[in-house]
C-alpha cells in the first residue's frame, strides 16, 4: 500500500468527449505541501475537483485517486459526501461567492461539524469558536452573529479556512486561495496554510498561477500545460534546475519587468486631487440617536501631470476604491476639490469632461454586456462626445483601437464570450483609447490574470504610452506590477497618502514603516542564480 495520503495515478478526463486531463500523475503526503501551478486551463482545478468528485455533467474519468488507499473514482455520491468536510477539505478562490450571504459565519462553520457529526449544537458552536480563532478570528473580537458582507476580502477566506478544517481534515485543497487578496492578507494567510499543516500533519494541495506565492512555501511544485504534467521536483531543485520550457517561460513571465519608456517632465496638470475627503454614514444605533460618519478619505491631495504614470498602492480598505470613484465623478465629496483638465469633477460633470477620463476595470467579462459584439462594447464611450463618429470613420476607429491593442479588427463582429481573459482584458483597453482619452485608470487591470498574460497585458501598456501619449493611475495591490509600470507611488493607508515618492526611491528606501510592510509581504521569485551557486 502506497505511503502517500493522496495518490492520483494516469487520471484521464473528458468532458463530453474532449480530453482534458491527459495521464496526470501526483501525490502529496501526510505533512506535506503540493502547489500545482500553470496557466488558466491548465486543468489545475479540474484535477482538485476530481479529487472531491466535484465535476460537471458529461465527464468520464479514468485512472485512479486514492485517499490513503480509498479509491475515490468509484466512490458513490454518499461515501463521498461523508468524506468531503470530514476527510477532504477545500478552500475556493472567492470567498464571498463560497459562502452564504444570509448565513451568520458561525452558523456557517457550524454546519459543515453538524453535518458529520452526532454532536449537539452547543458542542458544535464551542467547535467553531475553536475553529474561527485558530484562523484568527476569536470570537470576542469577530462574533459569531456576523454576516459575511461585515468582513473584509481577507477574514472571509479566514472563514472559509475555518469551515474546511473545522473537522481537521486529512486532506485540505486550496484552490487560488490568495489571488484576490492584499500582500499583507496573502502572507497572513499563506502562513497560516502553513501552520495548519504542521499543527494538524494534514496534507495541502495547492493550486496557484502565481510561482512567487509557493516559492518559499511548498515542498514540491507540479507544473502543468494543457492538462499534462510537464515538470514536478522538490521546490528549490525545480528552481535551480527548470527542465521544460513552460516552467522556465512561467517563471521569466513571474519577473517580467517592462521596458516603460521616458516620462516627459512636463509640468502639465491633469488630474489635481486637493484635500479631497469622503465620508458614509453609518446605520443608527437607536431611532432618535446621531447620525455617525465612517471617513474612508481623509484630506488627500496630490497631482497628476501630463505623461506621468502614478501607481496608488494599499490593502483593501485603505480607500483606494472611494477615491477612484471620487476622481471618476461617480461619488461626490465631503470636503476638498478634484480638478481634471481644469474642470470640476463631480456626479454632475460635463459629458466632454468624461469622455477625457477612462477606466479599465479589475474583471473585463462583469464590465461587457455579453449580448453585444465588440464593436459595440468599444464604441460605448462615443455617447460622450457631441459629434460621434459614423459610417466608415466609426469602422475605422474600431479597426485602430483593436490593433492599437494586439487584436484583429475582424474581432469586432464576435461575442465576448468568445475570448481569453487576457483578449477581454485587451478589449476593455481599447474601449478605454477609443476616444483618445488623455488618462486612463487602471483599476486592478491585470490582477486577475495569469502570469504570462500579465506580462502581455503590462508591455502593451508599455508601448501605449508611447504611442498614444498616455497618462495613467495604476491601482493595484500587486507591488511587483506597481513596480515595474510606474514612475511614482502613491502609498495609501486608513485613507491618507502616507507615502509619496518616485518608485525605485520608495522601493529601495521606504520612508514611512506601512509601505516596509507592504514591501517585505510581498512575495519574491528565488535567486535562480544564487540556487545554482549554492548547489554547485
Amino acid at each position: 500500500m502506497s505511503t502517500n495520503l493522496l495518490a492520483i495515478q494516469n487520471l484521464n478526463l473528458s468532458i463530453h468527449g474532449n480530453a482534458i486531463l491527459k495521464d496526470v500523475n501526483l501525490d502529496v503526503a501526510s505533512g506535506e505541501i503540493l502547489a500545482i501551478t500553470g496557466e488558466s486551463g491548465s486543468g489545475k482545478s479540474l484535477t482538485a475537483f476530481s479529487v472531491m468528485q466535484l465535476l460537471p455533467r458529461g465527464t468520464v474519468t479514468t485512472g485512479s485517486i486514492t485517499l490513503d488507499g480509498t479509491e475515490l473514482l468509484n466512490a458513490s455520491d454518499s461515501e463521498m459526501c461523508k468524506l468531503r468536510g470530514n476527510d477532504i477539505g477545500m478552500v475556493f478562490q472567492d470567498p464571498m461567492t463560497a459562502l452564504n450571504p444570509l448565513k451568520t459565519i458561525g452558523d456557517q462553520v457550524m454546519e459543515t461539524i453538524l453535518l458529520h457529526t452526532d454532536t449537539t449544537r452547543e458542542e458544535a458552536k464551542k467547535r467553531a469558536e475553536e475553529a474561527l480563532t485558530r484562523v484568527g478570528l476569536p470570537p470576542e473580537k469577530y462574533k459569531l452573529a456576523r454576516f459575511p458582507h461585515e468582513l473584509s476580502g481577507g477574514q472571509r477566506q479566514r472563514v472559509v479556512i475555518a469551515m474546511a478544517i473545522a473537522l481537521r481534515p486529512r486532506l485540505l485543497i486550496a484552490d487560488e486561495p490568495t489571488t484576490a487578496l492584499d500582500v499583507t492578507t496573502q502572507a497572513q494567510i499563506l502562513e497560516l496554510l502553513k501552520d495548519l499543516v504542521q499543527d494538524f500533519g494534514m496534507g495541502l494541495l495547492m493550486i496557484t498561477h502565481d510561482l512567487a506565492v509557493v516559492s518559499d512555501m511548498a515542498d514540491r511544485i507540479v507544473v502543468m500545460r494543457h492538462g499534462e504534467v510537464v515538470e514536478t521536483g522538490g521546490t528549490q531543485a525545480l528552481f535551480r534546475k527548470m527542465q521544460h520550457p513552460y516552467t522556465r517561460a512561467l517563471f521569466e513571465a513571474s519577473a517580467h519587468a517592462v521596458d516603460l519608456p521616458e516620462a516627459p517632465k512636463v509640468d502639465d496638470a491633469l488630474l489635481i486631487v486637493k484635500e479631497a475627503v469622503r465620508d458614509y454614514p453609518k446605520p443608527r444605533t437607536s431611532l432618535f440617536g446621531p447620525r455617525t460618519y465612517t471617513r474612508a478619505v481623509n484630506g488627500i491631495s496630490f497631482t497628476l501631470n501630463k505623461g506621468e504614470r502614478i501607481g496608488l498602492v494599499g490593502e483593501s480598505g485603505c480607500g483606494k476604491s472611494t477615491l477612484t470613484r471620487a476622481i471618476l465623478g461617480l461619488e461626490p465629496l465631503q470636503g476638498g476639490t478634484i480638478q481634471a483638465f481644469g474642470q470640476s469633477v463631480g456626479p454632475d460633470m460635463a459629458p466632454a469632461l468624461r469622455a477625457g477620463l477612462q477606466v479599465v476595470f479589475q474583471d473585463p467579462y462583469g464590465s461587457f454586456n455579453p449580448r453585444h459584439k465588440v464593436a459595440r462594447i468599444i464604441t460605448e464611450p462615443f455617447h460622450l462626445l457631441p459629434d460621434p463618429p459614423q459610417g466608415i470613420e466609426r469602422q475605422n476607429r474600431i479597426s485602430e483601437a483593436l490593433i492599437a491593442v494586439g487584436m484583429h479588427p475582424s474581432d469586432a463582429d464576435k461575442y465576448i464570450h468568445a475570448f481569453s481573459g487576457g483578449q477581454r482584458q485587451r478589449i476593455a483597453i481599447a474601449r478605454a483609447l477609443i476616444i483618445r482619452p488623455e488618462l486612463i485608470i487602471f483599476d486592478e487591470a491585470v490582477s486577475a490574470l495569469d502570469v504570462s498574460i500579465r506580462a502581455q497585458i503590462l508591455d502593451l501598456i508599455a508601448t501605449l504610452t508611447q504611442s498614444h501619449n498616455l497618462s495613467y493611475l495604476f491601482i493595484s495591490h500587486d507591488l511587483s506590477v506597481v513596480r515595474t509600470i510606474t514612475d511614482r507611488v502613491l502609498v495609501m493607508k486608513d485613507g491618507e497618502i502616507v507615502e509619496d515618492g518616485e518608485t525605485e526611491q520608495v522601493f529601495n528606501d521606504p520612508r514611512h514603516p506601512y509601505t516596509a510592510s507592504l514591501i517585505q509581504a510581498a512575495p519574491t521569485l528565488p535567486d535562480v542564480k544564487a540556487l545554482t551557486d549554492v548547489s554547485a
